[in-house]
């Protein structure tokens, strides 16, 4: 018996659930607690300092150095209030996970301690950027970096430490993380959008784009999981037979929640709650131990922030209860994977959601000049949208009929449909008629699309009432990737319509009679984007070949479109990365899936060659003996074997012409399929060493990756499925590592 395994399994079905006591039986009393709130700030601030303070970060304007000393002063006080002794620049680096360095609130003047934080310390810091991904902004030996206070997010106490979000940057000014590119995104739609809506509303002044995202995960006992290299090191089940039961019943999804989960779950959102994560929404998700949790939406800079706060918080709160929390896009093959749906729209300061159609036609007007732009910035970049979320774990996910696919698509709904299709029709110009008709007929959209608008989950950016939801982004990605893109390439796309209505405007055409001419050739131009059907189908694909839409199925091979003088024209239009900064980031990501497909390849070769075929020949061996004593017993002809039988003519019989072959025909084809499976996994498993050998010898960064991704990975596929049936072959008490069945059920 495999002792580890089955240790591991005694304590995860010994656990019991660790009982949560809420602060306040009332959310509200203690939400935003350890934040340094506008609410707070009030009664650390002096009114003037806060005016200023407020009036920078509405006018996105630099904050002057005496102001930010009476913010550092404020806040240290605050923070030593609630016990805290260190303070951090939390930042997102390139890696994907935040980072931080903790530095204690200590000076020593002649010889005397005492606590110290000015504004210095407040607005900037010195990490060593040496360490962290830059694309070959930063030679090794170049170690200096900067981090810079964003007072657009709050700061915020984590544990003992005082927590001050901030972007990163290479000594020459290059963005070295997410933040700060998606701040620049952010002030590119305002500037684009806020020009559109002054067309229908002279009032707006600024325009923010919102985010609600949906974080799914998966939940596995902490002895199982630490029980499985393969969960530990890559993050996902590299080998694994599908159980007789996955989620072909579909009773785990919006089920009962375990007891156990579910206090992990008040656990984390108790703690998310006094950090001032809105979560709103907790359930069962899909595939069994699979859930998902969902805030209220925020504007996306915050939003942004506080998903990448509460993985980090949900990994550790899981280590409490004894529980291990799976963000990877595909821990297991043969069930759903997780996602992180992003739900993104834009709002203006006057308090209108401006993809929420209106009760008035005027409205509907606004409504239908930023849906239809979208749609329009999704079609001309279809392919950077499709970049954003390339990563070695949403290629196992994506389009796996659970998922969208990799073909980029929007998805807006029959009647939405229809009333763009009426749109492109009706609308003439010059004829003032019909546009009061078509007037009209807008004016009717709220009841329409409230009442009647379902949901496509097959599409990858789907319209569902007031927003976009854009399904095809990782679970384990930085919401930041996806959303700068979406923010930049609507940026761009409504500085065009501006640009289109305006030249209409100074040809003596009305501005309503613009912006409707302008939107119709829009409608007919991104038609080709649009699909109401099922986009898992294999019907869809042809279609999609048909219209022309790629379908990009490697990340190595999206990456390449952020190379594209279309990519790198865009963003540097739009004051968002550099020539030098796009060619980095492509670096940055082709060698992260370069490094996430070697590890997964070393793990799968070690699991393989040490543990799995090991355990099948000590089972083939176990085969070999039961076979020999069968022949020692019943194999000699024309006597008894040594065995006294009253019944010779039976005797005879069972010994008659080698007679226990027959008797052991089971084991020896058992044997014989052991024998062929290990040798197909010896076999492939070293083409796959020689081949990342071969790859690893690539100085290249795209290329290494495209030779991973082509020659490397492929090997994958067929170890695995002789492994796992080899799982299903060898006696159970033998297997080395905790099956699907436990990894699954166990709760």
């Amino acid at each position: 018996m495999n002792s580890i395994r089955f240790k591991a399994l005694q304590e995860a079905i010994s656990r019991q659930p660790i009982d949560v006591q809420l602060p306040s039986n009332k959310v509200s009393d203690f939400f935003g607690v350890n934040v340094f709130s506008y609410e707070t700030m009030q009664k650390y601030l002096s009114d003037g300092i806060l005016k200023t303070l407020k009036a920078a970060i509405d006018s996105n304007t630099a904050i002057d150095r005496a102001t930010a000393d009476e913010v550092a002063i404020a806040m240290k006080t605050w923070a030593i209030e609630r016990g805290v002794t260190h303070y951090t620049h939390w930042f997102q680096p390139l890696t994907g996970a935040t980072a931080e360095k903790h530095d204690v609130f200590l000076d020593i003047s002649e010889g005397r301690a005492m606590e110290k934080f000015g504004g210095g310390q407040l607005v900037q810091q010195e990490p060593d950027a040496s360490s962290f991904p830059s694309g070959g902004i930063r030679s090794t030996f170049e170690a200096r970096g900067y981090t810079g206070w964003d007072p657009s997010s709050p700061a915020f106490i984590f544990g003992k430490t005082l927590c001050i979000p901030t972007i990163y940057i290479s000594y020459t000014g290059e963005a070295l993380d997410y933040k700060a590119p998606l701040l620049k995104s952010i002030n590119a739609l305002n500037k684009a959008a806020v020009p559109v809506c002054n067309y229908f509303d002279k009032n707006v002044k600024k325009v923010v784009s919102t985010l609600g995202w949906e974080q799914e995960y998966f939940l596995v006992d902490e002895a199982l999981f630490i029980s499985r290299p393969d969960l530990i090191h890559a993050g996902r089940a590299l080998f694994g037979a599908n159980p007789a039961k996955g989620q072909q019943l579909e009773d785990h999804y919006w089920g009962s929640i375990p007891e156990r989960v579910n206090e992990y779950m008040r656990d984390f959102e108790t703690e998310a709650y006094k950090l001032g994560i809105p979560l709103k929404t907790r359930h069962n998700e899909v595939a069994p131990n699979q859930y998902e949790v969902a805030p209220i939406f925020e504007e996306v800079n915050i939003a942004v922030d506080h998903n990448q706060l509460l993985m980090d918080l949900m990994d550790k709160v899981a280590r409490r209860h004894k529980l291990r929390v799976l963000l990877y896009e595909k821990p297991f093959a043969g069930v759903n994977g997780s996602g992180k749906h992003n739900n993104w729209s834009m709002a203006t300061d006057t308090g209108k959601n401006l993809l929420s159609p209106g009760k008035t036609p005027e409205s509907n007007l606004q409504f239908l000049a930023f849906f239809v732009n979208t749609i329009k910035a999704v079609h001309d970049y279809s392919d950077i949208l499709r970049a954003s979320i390339a990563s070695a774990g949403n290629e196992h996910r994506l389009g796996a009929n659970e998922a969208p696919p990799a073909i980029i698509s929007v998805f807006i709904g029959e009647q939405l449909t229809k009333t763009l299709d009426e749109f492109e029709k009706k609308v003439k110009s010059g004829k003032s008629s019909e546009k009061k008709s078509l007037k009209l007929d807008i004016g009717h959209i709220p009841e329409l699309l409230l009442d009647n608008t379902d949901r496509n989950r097959t599409s990858p950016f789907a319209f569902t009432g007031n927003k976009f939801e854009f399904r095809a982004v990782g679970s384990s990605a930085n919401c930041a990737q996806s959303m700068l893109v979406l923010n930049t390439i609507v940026a761009e796309q409504l500085t065009k319509f501006k640009a289109d209505v305006d030249k209409l405007v100074s040809k003596s055409t009305s501005i309503e009679d613009a912006i409707i001419q302008t939107l119709r050739g829009y409608i007919t131009d991104s038609a080709n984007i649009r699909f109401e059907g099922n986009n898992y189908s294999k019907e869809w694909v042809k279609e999609a070949e048909k219209r022309g839409l790629p379908n990009v199925q490697t990340t190595p091979e999206a990456l390449e479109a952020l190379l594209t003088d279309k990519a790198i024209k865009l963003f540097e239009k739009q004051g968002i990365f550099s020539k030098r900064e796009q060619e980095a980031r492509h670096e940055i990501q082709a060698e992260i899936y370069t490094k996430k497909i070697q590890i997964e390849s070393r793990i799968m070769a070690d699991m393989a060659l040490t543990q799995i075929i090991p355990t099948a020949l000590k089972y083939q061996n176990m085969l070999i003996s039961n076979v020999k004593g069968i022949k020692d017993i019943f194999q000699t002809n024309h006597a008894f074997a040594g065995v006294e039988m009253k019944d010779k003519a039976l005797a005879e019989s069972m010994n008659e012409g080698g007679r226990y072959e027959d008797m052991a025909d089971s084991q020896i084809a058992m044997i014989k399929e052991i024998s062929e499976r290990v040798s197909v996994i010896r076999n492939r498993t070293e083409q796959m060493i020689e081949e990342r050998k071969k790859a690893n010898k690539i100085e290249d960064t795209t290329a290494k990756a495209f030779a991973y991704c082509e020659n490397v990975k492929p090997c994958f596929d067929e170890i695995r499925y002789h492994a796992d049936k080899l799982e299903l072959l060898v006696d159970d008490s033998l297997w080395p590592f905790p099956k699907y069945r436990e990894l699954l059920f166990i709760k």
